[in-house]
């Protein structure tokens, strides 16, 4: 365990510091979602928590400095094994909150397994994709990568986690076309796979066909993402009151405090899921726009560590926490706005949550390490 200082020098600082002021920016809308300027102790329990995971998880980016990131390559059946034991064990002890049996308690906070896999099997495809480069390029390729990311993909959704199985599938997708595979045969393997489940869905509807992977509440989301009106008290209320607060903030917004879709507490889950709600609403547009621009930075900055990546391996590892990022953004400032389903995503570096923050670092800190890694050190 060694780590050069010249290895300092090839830092990317804008990843560091993007993700510092997301977070920064995380903290004080956490404030506000919290109620911190009514002396609530639920707002002060929610900052305190939220900043033990910020310092663990810049711990962790500093250790993880100290090891070549090529070590994961070498150790990814043991990674695998250990990701779909935890995954499977969690079906049998997890506990469950927000509908998901996917939580282990430990110490007053719960760790949610499934978030770090998102990190390990992005570890792991890394090694199975480079591995498999040239055979990629027929379809019998496709098998082994994917047989990898199926297993523990249907263990999350065991989990009632539909949001993190889709996840799962995106970093997938972005791994294989970066790691050379056949365009024209991944567009047939998940374009006819979307394809599949939208005839499934349209099926039960229709014909009342049972649906194997989809719970009601699931479904539910789905239809009211087209129709948010058909239940505007019921399953269409989060969505409402989003939108609501997103265009009440206007263009500078109500102030920090002063939203009242948040203060009033009509806004719900307003410091996880809808969290960019909050910031739409107290900061406006402006407040807006300034995220998604550190957003597009980090982005940019962490494809262009897989451009310069010295390694297939590191590349195709940088390109599969762009892709979790990407989508996890998509997602999450696209369902606040309506323009896509609700899946319990949370915005990284931003919503409160410990295991989403902790996995967001741990991210960072294996892009970081592939950045400083990315030539030879010269005596």
């Amino acid at each position: 365990m060694f780590l050069n200082r010249k290895l300092i020098k090839n830092v990317n600082w804008y990843i560091p510091i993007v993700t510092l002021l997301l977070i920064a920016i995380g903290i004080l809308s956490i404030c506000s979602a919290g109620e911190l300027n009514k002396e609530s102790a639920t707002g002060i329990r929610l900052v305190k928590k939220q900043l033990i995971s910020v310092v663990l998880g810049i711990i962790l980016i500093a250790i993880i400095q100290f090891f070549d990131y090529r070590i994961f390559q070498y150790y990814s059946t043991i990674i695998y094994i250990a990701t779909v034991a935890v995954l499977g064990m969690i079906l049998i002890i997890g506990t469950t909150a927000k509908g998901r049996t996917g939580w282990i308690s430990l110490g007053g906070f719960n760790f949610q397994p499934s978030e770090l896999a998102k990190v390990t099997m992005i570890l792991v495809l890394a090694e199975v994709i480079d591995s498999k480069r040239e055979e990629l390029k027929y379809l019998t390729g496709f098998i082994k990568p994917f047989l990898y990311v199926l297993v523990p993909t249907l263990l999350i959704i065991l989990q009632n986690d539909l949001g993190t199985s889709l996840v799962m599938i995106t970093i997938f997708i972005g791994m294989l076309f970066v790691g050379g595979a056949n365009v024209r045969f991944m567009t047939l393997i998940f374009g006819g796979g979307f394809s599949l489940v939208v005839l499934l869905i349209a099926s039960h509807l229709l014909f009342d066909t049972p649906l194997i992977f989809f719970k009601k509440y699931q479904l539910n989301r789905l239809i009211v993402f087209i129709n948010p009106g058909i239940d505007p008290t019921g399953i269409g209320y989060n969505i409402i009151q989003s939108k609501i607060a997103l265009g009440s903030g206007r263009l500078f917004g109500k102030g920090l405090f002063a939203g009242t879709q948040n203060q009033l507490r009509f806004l719900p889950e307003k410091h996880t899921d809808f969290i960019f709600s909050v910031i739409g609403e107290e900061f406006g547009f402006i407040g807006v726009l300034i995220v998604i621009i550190l957003y597009f930075i980090l982005l940019w900055q962490i494809i262009n560590v897989a451009r310069e990546a010295k390694d297939n391996y590191g590349r195709l590892l940088a390109t599969g926490i762009a892709a979790m990022f990407f989508f996890h953004i998509l997602e999450n400032i696209g369902m606040t706005m309506g323009l896509m389903p609700i899946t319990g995503l949370p915005l990284p570096f931003i919503s409160y949550g410990g295991s989403s923050m902790i996995t967001s670092l741990i991210a960072i800190g294996l892009v970081l390490n592939v950045n400083i890694r990315r030539k030879k050190i010269v005596f």
